[in-house]
């Protein structure tokens, strides 16, 4: 299967690009054009770290980071941008993908090549995200055919090591690809995705911690299409076949078509995911109803994290009201898990939205949003399948949980004067959020909490000097369970520039307090220094220190002091 694919996928990437290699008309003047034109950027950034706490923190007392993007262009025509990102930082780590990345993204025309430790993205149900290293490429040519595919190791092997406790690895590689064909008024989609783990260092400790070498082949289809003037329809459907453990000589009992393809055994398992979503558009108002429901176990191996056993419903609104100043927008949906019935509980959210942003006028900016999300769980009584296993189990009052959580926001930006010599500008954020669990229609003291946050600002900018102050004082009170906790305090932060501009020095200072209950529990001051300088224009030199000092009820003061040094040149 293998073989085939990798076939299949290397014909469709070479007929995109073979199609456009000659250009017999402007061959003369790329000829003529200047060979080879360099451009780019380069980040080095020292960091060091030390007091009398740095040896509890878990921090390096040095590191370093090395950044990088290189862009070559061959007679204008062929881009090879190049990028890379090192450092020392978890140097005693190890990880089944490396934090050192070098990748090289060479372009011409429409063909885009992906070298090195890369990431792409097909779906969300096939390859989403994953960074690999290894090679890929994206053909988008004016026609209406768009292709995609990739190729390269998705995961290192890790060895397990009891000294550190870590998480051991399969070494794992993966291929696929994407074909789109787009028109005016419809696009259809589908993209595959294959991934293996090597079995070749054996890992005796690995099946003692239940991981096993796996496979999965997921197939994602798409359709969009547009079937009135303003209305909009969307489709996907996706199937993986995942295998969990591939040294498994069982035969297999699914007769799935993705099942033959990667010639599974009895772990094999087919899993649906489906997806729709409908828009509707008229004069200044929006409507839509979307449906998504992923079946109980749906993995690809082409995502780090991944959602199943849901059924969601939506439901979205937008009017544009007051001559298009303020809008009103409005998200309804609800979803469900145990959709088959096999977990102990039930649980299903309630979720709605609603979204205000008003603009009277050019100097007064408004929004207001709250959204309340309410998850239900239904809990079965394991005495219903002892005592009574044929019959359907009622579910006790006493078992029915309901979690019940509000959000509020309100954000106002006022320029309370603007002039040629300076301008002042005030903000102000209030959040509100509450959290609550209920049982048997009662929230009982204990089972709840609530945050509030309070964020205000005021800052003048004098245009002709270009010296920033900013004044602003934030507050945060929560209660949570039987406590009441506060913290707050003030932030002052100057900011300039010097020297024809070239010169940037920032200075800011903020204290804040923490009570529990009435009682302080500490409190910190930052100071914080921070300069850049533009050199010869290519140049920039930055420089930076923050102090801390900590005061912590029964365990004392604290005091810490982080450098950074950092050198920037641009070509």
């Amino acid at each position: 299967m293998k073989n085939k694919l990798l076939v299949l996928i290397t014909c469709i990437i070479a007929a995109p690009v073979t199609a456009q290699q000659i250009d017999v008309a402007g061959l003369g003047s790329t000829l003529r054009a200047k060979p080879v034109k360099v451009n780019g950027g380069i980040n080095a950034t020292m960091m060091a770290y030390g007091g009398n706490e740095a040896a509890g923190t878990g921090r390096d007392p040095f590191s370093w980071f090395l950044q990088g993007n290189l862009n070559m262009s061959l007679f204008g025509k062929i881009n090879l941008p190049f990028s890379f990102n090192l450092t020392n930082s978890g140097k005693g780590y190890t990880y089944p993908v490396a934090p050192n990345r070098l990748s090289l993204h060479p372009m011409y025309k429409s063909v885009t090549g992906h070298i090195g430790d890369v990431s792409m993205s097909f779906s969300p149900y096939t390859l989403n995200g994953l960074q690999f290293r290894g090679v890929g490429v994206d053909v988008a040519p004016t026609g209406p055919w768009k292709v995609s595919a990739m190729y390269g190791r998705l995961q290192k092997a890790v060895l397990y090591d009891s000294a550190t406790n870590n998480t051991p690895y399969f070494e794992r590689w993966g291929y696929g690809g994407k074909i789109n064909y787009q028109q005016k008024l419809y696009r259809l989609g589908v993209s595959a995705f294959y991934a293996k783990d090597k079995t070749g260092v054996p890992q005796p400790i690995l099946d003692s911690l239940l991981i096993y070498p796996q496979q999965n082949l997921s197939v994602n289809y798409e359709l969009y299409f547009k079937p009135a003037k303003g209305m909009d329809v969307s489709v996907e459907y996706a199937t993986s076949a995942l295998t969990n453990d591939i040294r498994d000589s069982i035969a297999q009992k699914n007769r799935h078509y993705l099942s033959s393809l990667i010639q599974g055994n009895s772990s094999t398992a087919i899993y649906h995911a489906y997806k729709a979503q409908l828009n509707y558009t008229f004069n200044t108002s929006t409507i839509g109803v979307g449906y998504e429901r992923v079946d109980p176990g749906y993995k690809t191996l082409g995502a780090y994290y991944f959602n199943n056993d849901l059924e969601n419903i939506t439901i979205n609104l937008a009017q544009a009201i007051f001559h298009k100043k303020a809008t009103i927008a409005a998200n309804v949906g609800v979803q469900k898990d145990n959709l088959n019935g096999f977990k102990a509980a039930t649980t299903r959210r309630w979720v709605s939205a609603f979204t205000l942003s008003y603009n009277p006028t050019a100097n007064v900016q408004t929004s207001a949003s709250y959204s309340s999300f309410q998850t239900h769980m239904n809990m079965q009584s394991q005495f219903e399948y002892i005592n009574n296993p044929a019959s359907p189990y009622q579910n006790l009052d006493t078992l029915n949980y309901v979690q019940l959580s509000q959000n509020a926001n309100v954000n106002v930006n006022i320029i309370t004067r603007r002039t040629q010599q300076q301008q002042q500008m005030l903000n102000v954020n209030l959040s509100f959020q509450d959290a609550s669990d209920e049982q048997g229609g009662i929230v009982r003291t204990g089972n709840s909490s609530q945050f509030y946050n309070l964020a205000t600002s005021y800052g003048f900018t004098f245009i002709k000097t270009g010296t920033n102050l900013t004044l602003a004082y934030n507050l945060s009170y929560n209660t949570i369970a039987f406590n009441d906790m506060l913290t707050q305090g003030p932030t002052l932060g100057v900011n300039n520039r010097w020297l024809q501009k070239k010169l940037t020095t920032t200075l800011s200072a903020s204290y804040n307090s923490s009570s529990t209950n009435g009682q302080q529990q500490s409190s910190v001051f930052n100071t914080r220094v921070n300069a850049a300088y533009k050199l010869f224009k290519k140049h920039a030199l930055q420089a930076g220190v923050i102090n801390q000092y900590r005061t912590i009820l029964n365990r004392g003061s604290f005091s810490n002091v982080t450098g950074t040094l950092g050198y920037n040149y641009s070509f």
